[in-house]
């Protein structure tokens, strides 16, 4: 019952020291401490009840316990992030969302590519991963370029969506300027679309980020060598060592959320024009 009540206990404080930050003028420091002590807070809580509850290690292990096997661990872990995350997850997104990119280019110049390819990239964003992960396994192998082919799969329509309607946002008024100017198509493409058209393509990105981490991980799943994130949650659940699948969920999260972040910061400094930043 002490870990209880030293749940509760945590959970009232930290609500306290939320709401008196929330009420502040939002800065830069309460926009950081808010999340921060939110975090916190969970962890503590998620700690107090698995120890007051008796939770098994198995259902549940404690956030310590999954901090002293993920300091044992690093060497695999770090040898899993290399093989996920480096050579998966980010080759397959920088394949697939400047392929798309390129071939938003194409679409926007050829009106009859708009009306033939992007219905099939909707049918084709639609198909789920764990249907293409296992054809695109048997095709380029175990290793990780599998892994980056199902990367590209999943980040090239939703890239390549985002930056048709991009290309598409600048108005019509603006476009006959440009003429009036004597701009061809390449010139206002360069000096008009584009630049209107970053938000969107910054939207494609993020969205991108996160479904590069998910395919390369979920991918692992059906096939891989001895070695990756995906492999590794999928062979510590068969042996019950959950507390490395935690070590290995707290990487992806981290990544994946550094990853997002840093696009988005790219975002705020390329699009500081726009008025979704200017806060």
């Amino acid at each position: 019952m002490i870990w209880i009540a030293f749940a509760i206990t945590v959970w009232a404080l930290g609500w306290w020291i939320n709401a008196r930050l929330s009420a502040r003028p939002r800065t830069r420091f309460t926009g950081l401490a808010v999340p921060i002590v939110f975090g916190l807070t969970l962890i503590v809580i998620w700690e107090g009840v698995v120890r007051g509850f008796e939770i098994s290690p198995v259902l549940l292990p404690a956030p310590s316990m999954i901090a002293t096997r993920f300091a044992a661990s690093t060497d695999i872990l770090w040898e899993d992030f290399v093989q996920t995350v480096i050579k998966g997850a980010l080759s397959g997104y920088v394949l697939g969302c400047g392929s798309a990119f390129l071939v938003a280019i194409l679409v926007d110049r050829f009106d009859f590519l708009r009306r033939g390819l992007l219905p099939v990239g909707n049918f084709v964003a639609a198909l789920p991963v764990i249907g293409m992960a296992p054809i695109l396994v048997m095709w380029f192998g175990f290793d990780w370029q599998s892994k980056a082919a199902v990367v590209v799969v999943m980040v090239f329509f939703p890239m390549l969506a985002n930056t048709v309607q991009g290309l598409s946002d600048s108005s019509a008024m603006q476009r006959d300027l440009m003429r009036t100017y004597g701009a061809g198509y390449w010139t206002t493409l360069r000096k008009l679309r584009l630049p209107a058209a970053m938000p969107f393509i910054f939207n494609g990105l993020k969205i991108a980020s996160t479904l590069a981490l998910i395919g390369a991980i979920v991918a692992e799943f059906f096939g891989s060598p001895i070695r990756g994130m995906g492999f590794r949650i999928s062979t510590s659940v068969g042996q019950l060592a959950l507390d490395l699948v935690w070590a290995e969920i707290v990487v992806a999260a981290i990544v994946g959320s550094a990853f997002y972040g840093g696009v988005a910061l790219i975002e705020r400094a390329v699009t500081f024009w726009h008025p979704s930043q200017r806060h």
